[in-house]
């Protein structure tokens, strides 16, 4: 099954971009996923193709119309039903790796990009449109957004990545952040790598990189480190739960 991927865009050239290159470009030319980049505009119902309008109830900018975006949305749908719509927004949920994981799983993604001031708010009650943002930050469209998003997705499909084991010990796949990685030369302006790396023992390889996956979590990013021990704190109780019964 090929990964089908639709953007709706105000800038349909800015596709595929980075993604034409790299893994993400080689696995695209050999048909492991593909993409339509679709202009909103060719949705417009008037003869200035007007994709916009002044928000309701005054302010600056302008909104992305409703009637517009769900007649791209329906386009897209209909070629591709079983595809999530995913908006671009800093008003969404951020995304997860495990979010990222379930989409390249599943059949492709639609993907709408924003512009201006957003979208009317309308079309998340009209259409099943599910809210993403990749951090508290605004950016000026929904384009880099997307890319980044389906270069999350990309990686993960069956046969992109060379090692079978890239795609689970990163970070965030099990909660935690990713241990430091190091290579030659083994001394470098009086840093050495790890002794323990260069012992051979698999065993202490193995505890050290957990080790520091959890060091660096706690002290990175607490709030990663506090779900992490919630989660196990929970699996441990559960289990002695069902030891008991």
């Amino acid at each position: 099954m090929t990964f089908h991927a639709t953007v709706l865009t105000l800038y349909p050239e800015m596709f595929p971009g980075p993604l034409g290159l790299s893994l993400a470009g080689r696995a695209r030319e050999e048909g492991k996923w593909d993409l339509d980049a679709v202009q909103i505009r060719d949705f417009a119902i008037d003869k200035h193709r007007t994709v916009d309008d002044t928000p309701a109830g005054g302010g600056a900018g302008m909104v992305l119309r409703v009637d517009v975006l769900a007649k791209a949305i329906d386009h897209a749908l209909a070629l591709n039903p079983e595809a999530p719509v995913i908006a671009m927004t800093p008003r969404g949920k951020p995304l997860s790796q495990e979010r990222v994981r379930a989409l390249a799983e599943g059949p492709g993604v639609i993907v709408l990009c924003g512009r201006f001031e957003g979208f009317d708010e309308r079309i998340f009650d009209g259409r099943a449109v599910e809210e993403v943002s990749v951090g508290d930050i605004v950016l000026s469209g929904g384009e880099p957004a997307a890319i980044m998003l389906l270069d999350a997705c990309i990686r993960l499909l069956p046969g992109v990545m060379g090692a079978a084991s890239s795609g689970t010990e990163e970070s965030f796949e099990n909660g935690l952040l990713e241990y430091p990685h190091y290579t030659r030369p083994a001394e470098w302006e009086g840093r050495t790598i790890p002794e323990v790396l260069r012992s051979g023992d698999h065993a202490k390889i193995a505890e050290w990189r957990k080790r520091q996956s959890e060091v660096d979590t706690r002290l990175r990013r607490p709030d990663l480190w506090e779900r992490h021990e919630g989660v196990r704190v929970q699996s441990a109780s559960g289990a002695q739960r069902e030891t008991k019964d």
